[in-house]
This record gives C-alpha cells, structure tokens and sequence, in this order.
C-alpha cells in the first residue's frame, strides 16, 4: 500500500515518530522537508532508534527494522513527494500562519482523493482548513507524545469534513496499531487537553490553598487514579465502583455535586503557586537539560514497558 508522509522542518520529534508508526503498519512512507539537512538527520535518527528498539524488542510490527527503514524514502520536493499518495500528515511547528500556508500549497496539488491531515494539537479545524477546495479531504489526527507508544490518535473533522475522511483515517489508524477516537465535532482543546486540563486546574488549586504539596499530589496521581487509568477510563470507573452507571449516579451523585460546587475559579497559573510548584519540581528534577533529559528518557521507557505490558494482557 502506498502511504505518503508530510514532514516539516522543525518538526523533528513528532515527524519522524509518525514516520516509524506509518513504516512499522508496513507502508511507504516519504518524508519530505525544504532542507535535505534536516532529512538526513532526520533517517539517522529513525535507523538509530529502530536498531535499538528491535535490540531491546520492543520494535513495532511484523517487518524487520531493515525492511521498515527500507519503506522509508525522502524528498526535497513538494510535488514529487505527493505523488501517489494516500494520505499526507503534515507535522510543522505549531503556528497557524504556516500551517495555513503548507495546506494552501497542497491544495492547489492534490487529487481528489488524497486525505489531508494535521498533526496539531491545539489549533481547530475551522482555523485550519476553511477555504480550501479540497476541504472534505481535511481532517486533524492528533497524537500524543510519544505517538510510537503512546497509541492514541484524535480525529477532529472540519464541519464540512465529508464522512468517509473521517471513516478512512480511522480505519489506517487501526490498522497501523494506533488507538484512534472519533471527535463528532471541533471543540476547544479537542478532549484529551479538555481533560488534563481539568485535572491540572484543580491539582493547582489544591497545591495552592496548601492542602497538599506538590510531590503528594503527584503522587495521588501516579499511585492512585492513574493506575487505574492507564487501562479503563473514568466512565468505566464509575460503572464498576458500583452496581453499574446508574447506580454510581444513585448514590454518588449528592456527593459529587456537593464537592464539585467547592471547586475555585480557573487559576491564573502565574504568582505564589508557581514559584512553590517549581520549586518542589526542581529539588526533584533540577532544570538542567541533562538532567530533564535523562528523566524524559525514563518516562518513555516507562511508557514502552507499560504499552508492553498492556498488549501482552490484552492477548492473554
């Protein structure tokens, strides 16, 4: 099958995961940049990771890493990189400006029947896409960092996203092993960022009224809710911590409207929180890039082992 890639400068990180996420699925993948520079660092990279990984076995599908990298082509031209193509994920930095200006330029070279997908994490469909002849091609697919182990994808549809994009970018997403969810409309924040945020806002406010330090509410997280969220969502939650959904509302619902009638307003996130939160952070992880660096190392293998471990308990 022939799968085009869109990669951008700047775009490193989240580029070349796509790339090896595409390649793993056993698709052709061509990453395409303005600087020749950036590509050649760029394959460096991926072979060097796809070497390590198939070292530790953690390397995704059924191919070898040679015959993954081997997929894997590269291009300086923008019309010769679209060229066959399927389905193009665009991956620049995250500036609608030049983002508008990418999808600008590969609506004027695209056939009808090419998907058109952005990586962005934040900026809405609307703002991207509107005005573009091949708009019923556009769609958002929204990774989370590390896409190579973190599997789920966002698909944001513009509101004249015509149903099949949608239908096929959710279809190649399963197919290449990602966990996709299917947005029916743009909202702000899209609902993974909805959620954090959510939970951000109110670790503040419990860090900031002092009920808790920054280290313990870390850990409520890591120790607690998150155990359990790394396998069922909260809906699921709810549905087992009683007799089903219903009867959790029955009997929590007094509870929790009572509780979250006490939650503060938005926080600023700026003045006294921060300088404690930072500080706390810092004594732990001091902001050295060496040091930020290595711990970012371990979240992810963290992440590659936990990703592991789910597959092996999904298959038993």
């Amino acid at each position: 099958a022939d799968f085009f890639f869109f990669f951008f400068l700047f775009s490193g990180l989240i580029g070349r995961s796509w790339a090896m996420v595409f390649a793993a699925g056993g698709f052709k993948v061509k990453l395409y940049d303005i600087a020749q520079q950036q590509l050649t660092s760029a394959l460096e990279n991926i072979r060097k990771q796809m070497k390590e990984m198939e070292k530790s076995g953690f390397l995704k599908g059924a191919l070898s890493a040679e015959q993954q990298l081997a997929l894997i082509s590269v291009c300086t031209d923008l019309k010769a990189a679209v060229e066959g193509a399927t389905f193009i994920q665009e991956c620049t930095p995250e500036n609608l400006e030049l983002k508008k200006k990418i999808f600008g330029q590969l609506d004027l070279i695209v056939g009808d029947n090419v998907i058109l997908s952005s990586s962005t994490s934040c900026l809405l469909p609307s703002k991207l896409f509107t005005g573009l002849k091949h708009v019923k091609q556009c769609i958002v697919s929204h990774p989370v960092n590390p896409p190579y182990f973190v599997p789920l994808v966002e698909i944001v549809p513009h509101p004249e996203t015509d149903p099949s994009t949608t239908e096929r970018t959710y279809a190649l997403m399963k197919k290449i092993g990602q966990s996709p969810v299917k947005l029916n409309r743009e909202i702000e924040g899209f609902v993974l960022n909805r959620l954090q945020y959510a939970v951000i806002s109110e670790a503040w406010r419990l860090v900031g009224e002092g009920v808790i330090s920054p280290t313990d509410l870390d850990l409520v997280m890591s120790d607690g809710l998150g155990m359990r969220y790394a396998f069922i969502g909260p809906l699921e939650t709810m549905h087992l911590n009683a007799e089903g959904v219903s009867n959790y509302c029955e009997r929590y619902a007094e509870g929790m409207r009572l509780v979250l009638s006490t939650f503060g307003p938005v926080p600023e996130f700026s003045g006294e929180t921060v300088q404690k939160v930072s500080q706390a952070l810092s004594e732990k992880i001091p902001v050295v890039p060496k040091v930020l660096d290595a711990r970012r190392k371990w979240r992810d293998d963290c992440l590659t082992g936990l990703a592991k471990l789910k597959t092996q308990m999904k298959s038993d």
